[in-house]
């Protein structure tokens, strides 16, 4: 790489509706993928996908050569992580509304590639290791190799991208009227590895037809250990360990074939995921007095599948883009789950779990129209409408098949009254996911908690409104603003099952409302070439009936607030460049039938960087974690009975350490 030219922030060019980055514009951040350059676009947040039903409409805010990428593995982004950045030719900064694709609302950013000329490799290192706890992680990274051979465009990669989590310190118990009752001890420990080989291949032609087809296949493994030293008042101390492994492997298949049909284009989409997930969770007390160990054994087996089929077809007519789609979804989940108990002689028993096995499926009909055009030349409208049909089964007990019809679609308008500024609005009508799991009993040992399953769940549905605005400020960057509100009916909580047990189920209604404020500000002007601040701020709150008081309260687990700020700083006329990143965030507390628990870690992550963007032709990149020392919390009071209703019983503070964190990125190409 040769030295970089005196450093400024990447500066659009505006064309109709458009604000267009070429390549060049970001060579002196030393880009290695066509990520690194979309993460250098001024005031631009990516926005990942939802983990929808099945793949319904798009989410994300990327697209690739105009094409929303639609699988289940990543979408975009992780696509463009796998591009050179030597393959962009541009970066076009759009609005949603003007794109006649159903679900996107705000910026949206196309990357548009160059034709693939030679064979391109790379790689990347990102190791982890933390000083108190954790174990290192070694393996964090990714290869990839790309080709063409005629019209057919390949690659291959494979990829580890797990993680390591850790923390230890003190927990106080305390009774109702403040007394001591307990200090425990705790180190939890997490560990995850991904190993995902992947091929993919393009195909261009024959004549009008193009097509996709990727293919993957990723063990994975999954440890969690909590070590506890227990001393309570009055009684003899003892430990309590418990231990969760999970190794299996995905299976992901997705492809689509598109060509000319009439005076459109139609292309077909298929997807298939399998996931084999064997759980076991051991619980055990250890006494030191002799006693024999007590402990829970809990073994649960899930296999979970998704098929999806889906048809889109698209034409022009006059000022007018039309598209239809179609899609059926198969999803389902087959769980055996068995509890056991610890005998003396160190054998475990099996003993009754009711409703802990069983099959839950869905088939899932959807039919959605799209049209769009512009109303004038800074106004553009989409609406896109229609409905669903799903049929939900479970296998286990005397449980009715139930089928439902659902409307669903959206109202958006974009405005750009200028070159400076940029306005969307949306309104939509949305039919929200949820898990199959909570239609079985599940076990968590940790929490000591265990959840009824709930044959009789629902799909929420939501109103929501969103309206945003931006207003490019030249030289000096860009701000941007989000205001949103949702009425969720049928919202997923945790709901009473008789007199002691609960499970999760649904409340009638909720409200959410929140704002989230993003902005670019350029240092140049200030005499700082090649450096800038971003800023980003959210708050969200919300409301919701309790199923036990009637009372009005947070949704449980909400998103609260996100506040974070990062300086980078690309020395002119060399290839070096640090940084500092601050951030800070929290959830609503998470309410249970017999507790309030709220767990975050902060009060501020700091991370501190230090790059060079040519080591013998690689970027070489230095991190230091958590500086500012923020540490894992927990606040959790525990009701002797039900909530609001029996006399409290304990609560618990926690305060452990999570210490500094240090990582190590290596990335080049060959």
């Amino acid at each position: 790489m040769s030295e970089t030219t005196e450093g400024n922030a990447p500066e659009a060019r505006v064309e109709g509706d458009a604000r267009i980055f070429e390549a060049a514009d970001f060579e002196h951040f030393g880009p290695r993928t066509a990520y690194d350059m979309l993460e250098r676009v001024p005031g631009f947040s990516i926005r990942e996908a939802d983990q929808e039903r099945g793949l319904g409409e798009a989410s994300e805010n990327v697209l690739i050569d105009g094409e929303r990428i639609a699988n289940k593995s990543g979408g975009a982004v992780r696509e463009l992580q796998r591009i050179t950045a030597g393959q962009v030719l541009r970066i076009e900064i759009r609005d949603a509304s003007g794109l006649g694709i159903a679900g996107l609302t705000g910026q949206v950013a196309n990357v548009v590639l160059a034709e693939r000329s030679a064979a391109v490799g790379q790689f990347e290192w990102n190791p982890e290791w933390r000083a108190h706890y954790a174990r290192p992680f070694w393996f964090r990274g990714q290869v990839s190799y790309s080709d063409k051979a005629g019209p057919v465009d390949y690659t291959l990669s494979v990829e580890d991208y797990g993680s390591r989590g850790a923390f230890g310190g003190p927990l106080r118990i305390v009774g109702p009227d403040g007394a001591l009752l307990e200090n425990r001890r705790e180190v939890l420990q997490i560990g995850i590895d991904f190993a995902k080989i992947q091929g993919q291949v393009a195909v261009d032609g024959p004549g009008s037809s193009k097509g996709n087809l990727t293919v993957a296949i990723t063990p994975y493994w999954y440890e969690l250990t909590l070590d506890q030293d227990r001393q309570i008042v009055g009684s003899m101390p003892f430990e309590r360990d418990l231990k969760q492994v999970n190794d299996g492997y995905q299976f992901d298949m997705s492809g689509d074939l598109e060509f000319r049909l009439g005076p459109g284009r139609f292309k077909f989409i298929g997807l298939r995921h399998f996931d084999d997930e064997p759980i076991d969770t051991w619980q055990t007390s250890r006494f030191g007095d002799g006693s024999p160990d007590a402990g829970v054994l809990f073994v649960r087996d899930s296999l979970i599948g998704e098929t999806v089929l889906r048809g889109e077809y698209e034409w022009k007519s006059g000022a007018n883009n039309w598209q239809l789609s179609v899609e059926r979804a198969y999803n389902s989940l087959d769980q055996e789950g068995s509890l056991y108990t610890l005998l003396e002689d160190g054998d475990y028993e099996e003993i009754d779990f009711p409703g802990g096995s069983g099959k839950v499926d869905e088939v899932r009909y959807e039919g959605i129209a799209t049209l769009s055009r512009p109303l004038s030349a800074k106004l553009d409208l989409q609406i896109d409408g229609g409905a669903e049909y799903s049929q939900l089964s479970r296998d286990t007990g005397e449980v009715e098949t139930r089928r439902f019809v659902r409307p669903k679609g959206s109202i958006t308008l974009g405005w750009r009254p200028d070159k400076a500024w940029d306005f969307s609005l949306k309104l939509r009508r949305r039919v929200g996911q949820i898990s199959f799991y909570d239609f079985l009993a599940q076990q968590d040992l940790q929490q000591d908690r265990e959840d009824s399953g709930n044959p009789d769940l629902v799909p929420p549905q939501s109103w929501e409104i969103d309206v945003e605005g931006g207003r490019s400020l030249g030289k000096w960057g860009k701000t941007r603003m989000a205001i949103w509100a949702r009425r969720i009916d049928d919202i997923i909580d945790i709901v009473p099952i008789g007199d002691d047990g609960e499970s999760v189920g649904n409340l009638p209604r909720a409200h959410q409302f929140g704002a989230r404020w993003t902005g670019t500000l350029e240092l140049a002007p200030l005499g700082a070439q090649g450096a800038r601040l971003d800023l980003e701020v959210s708050y969200e709150d919300s409301s919701v009936s309790d199923p036990l008081s009637g009372e009005k309260r947070h949704i449980s687990g909400n998103d609260w607030y996100t506040a974070k700020a990062e300086f980078r700083h690309d020395i002119p006329n060399t290839d070096v460049a640090y940084g500092v990143t601050l951030q800070s965030s929290r959830e609503r507390p998470r309410y249970y039938l017999t507790e309030v628990r709220e767990e975050w870690e902060g009060p501020v992550f700091m991370q501190v960087f230090a790059e060079h963007k040519d080591v013998l032709g690689m970027t070489v990149r230095g991190e230091m974690g958590n500086v500012a020392g923020a540490r894992n919390r927990l606040e959790r009071t525990v009701w002797d009975g039900r909530r609001l209703r029996d006399p409290v019983l304990v609560r618990e503070s926690g305060d452990r350490l999570i210490g500094p964190i240090f990582r190590l990125l290596v990335k080049g190409s060959f």
